[in-house]
């Protein structure tokens, strides 16, 4: 950005098809430098777009700048499909991370998947990062073997499910 960046300025909306490349390229480059990332975020936000599995798919906006997406993609407990949603990928331009964009795209993100009536979401990250959103780590909820430490989960509506979570098979992409 050539200006300094205003939180006060941004704004979250809806994913548009003009959108689509940009997401990509930003999605890369927000996770070139992380030693997590698989080099496979922007093919897996890609193909749950190509298949139709993204439920909410938000874009942050500064000025007329995209800068940060998140989506979120239907998941299965126990082979059953239900009314919950994994969180992720997430991505925020390098330039403007820790700023508050991420927040703001997961604090809307959850409000549309209320909306939704959704019963809740699950995520692989930090928990020092997202426990301020409420998710927590369950026995209940498991995840291919995944420390349960950083494989997590919110209930939004209803009751907490149990059983091992099975994300969209576009995130076995490669």
């Amino acid at each position: 950005m050539d200006t300094p960046f205003d939180i006060e300025r941004l704004y979250i909306r809806q994913e548009r098809a003009g959108d689509v490349n940009e997401i990509g390229l930003l999605t890369a480059k927000a996770f070139a430098p992380m030693p997590f990332a698989s080099g496979t975020e922007a093919s897996i936000t890609e193909a749950l777009r190509a298949t139709g599995a993204l439920a909410v798919s938000l874009v942050a906006m500064a000025g007329d700048e995209l800068v940060g997406h998140v989506a979120f993609s239907p998941v299965t407990i126990d082979g059953r499909p239900g009314a919950w949603y994994q969180l992720g990928p997430i991505a925020v331009a390098p330039q403007t991370q820790r700023r508050g964009v991420g927040s703001a795209l997961i604090a809307s993100g959850l409000d549309r998947l209320r909306e939704l009536q959704a019963g809740g979401c699950v995520l692989l990250g930090n928990p020092g990062y997202y426990g301020r959103f409420g998710f927590l780590s369950d026995r209940a909820l498991t995840y291919q073997g995944r420390p349960r430490r950083v494989f997590q989960g919110l209930v939004l509506n209803g009751v907490p499910m149990t059983g091992d979570v099975r994300l969209h098979p576009a995130f076995d992409v490669s």
